[in-house]
């Protein structure tokens, strides 16, 4: 990877951490279907317009719109809105990578090699370890919540693969389009109008908390999904996915350091220690065989990942949200 493309990975990765304390303070005005609404609407607006539907089946992209939009988001939303510490989640949520193994195994028919099976089983103890600690605390179903965000996450994952797009970016921005109208369904039948009316209320009250909230949106509607999402399939396109995947990594870690600066989040011994055995497994998963470290043309490697191969299994995993 070249000196830029490092650079480039880096802010990426800074972005896809920093978004789980920016989501954090952005439910603290929004109700998250609202949040989920709002989020996905702000991009496929223009994308709509602007951009150029990509040439994939529907089904497989309402079925990464509905696992990644709806699945994921939701989720993790209810989560952080019930209490889940924005660091704890953007650990949990690693979860879509052995999810995606798995589910790749049953679906696509992709055998995990040797080495993919001891990552899988060491981050799947690591998962447990999360569980165990927290079973009979407050945060345990916010926690279970963030554990079917990740399979939402993997769900989506799959479809993305049997898309198998040559214009990934232009695909996550489209799939934007698919989330905001079973949003807003969900948010009318549980938030309800009240909930979208004091959403409206505490925006224009203007001060700090809604100013803070409304920026936040912004960032991680706009910022996270262009600048994150979308440069992390550019990476994806550049380079083999072996070489890309393990730098997802670091967004745990950012998200765990940057709750702790701007929410005040600590993590406690176990749960960082599990989180370290969870980092380890994911590990092992993303990374093995070496291959062809020199930049590739767009397009072409998931062209030439389309067939089912059992080192790249757990590889499609490795986009972040």
């Amino acid at each position: 990877m070249t000196s830029r493309d490092q650079l480039r990975a880096l802010g990426v990765l800074l972005v896809l951490g920093l978004q789980f304390p920016a989501t954090t303070l952005a439910l603290e005005v929004f109700p998250p279907f609202v949040l989920a609404t709002l989020r996905f609407a702000l991009v496929a607006v223009p994308t709509v317009l602007l951009v150029r539907r990509p040439a994939v089946p529907w089904r497989w992209l309402i079925g990464y719109g509905l696992g990644i939009g709806v699945g994921e988001f939701a989720l993790l939303y209810l989560a952080l809105r019930a209490g889940l510490p924005a660091g704890l989640a953007s650990l949990v949520l690693q979860s879509a990578a052995p999810f995606t193994v798995l589910l790749a195994a049953a679906l696509l028919r992709e055998r995990p090699s040797g080495r993919q099976n001891v990552g899988l089983a060491v981050a799947l103890l690591g998962l447990g370890l999360v569980v165990l600690h927290h079973l009979h605390g407050a945060v345990l179903g916010p926690l279970l919540l963030c554990l079917g965000a990740g399979l939402s996450w993997a769900v989506g994952n799959i479809c993305a693969r049997r898309a198998a797009p040559a214009r990934p970016v232009d695909f996550t921005l489209w799939m934007t389009v698919v989330p905001p109208v079973p949003m807003a369904v969900l948010s009318l039948a549980v938030e309800g109008p009240h909930g979208v009316a004091h959403a409206a209320r505490r925006t224009a009250d203007l001060d700090r908390t809604a100013v803070v909230a409304v920026l936040a949106l912004v960032f991680i509607a706009v910022v996270c999904t262009v600048v994150g999402t979308g440069g992390w399939a550019a990476l994806l396109v550049r380079y083999p996915s072996h070489i890309v995947a393990p730098l997802s990594l670091l967004v745990p870690v950012i998200g765990t350091a940057s709750s702790a600066v701007v929410l005040g989040e600590r993590l406690d011994g176990t749960t960082l220690a599990a989180g370290v055995v969870i980092l380890a497994g994911l590990l092992v998963i993303t990374t093995g065989r070496a291959g062809d470290r020199t930049p590739r043309a767009p397009g072409r490697q998931l062209q030439q990942a389309a067939p089912a191969r059992s080192s790249d299994s757990g590889a499609a995993s490795a986009r972040t949200t």
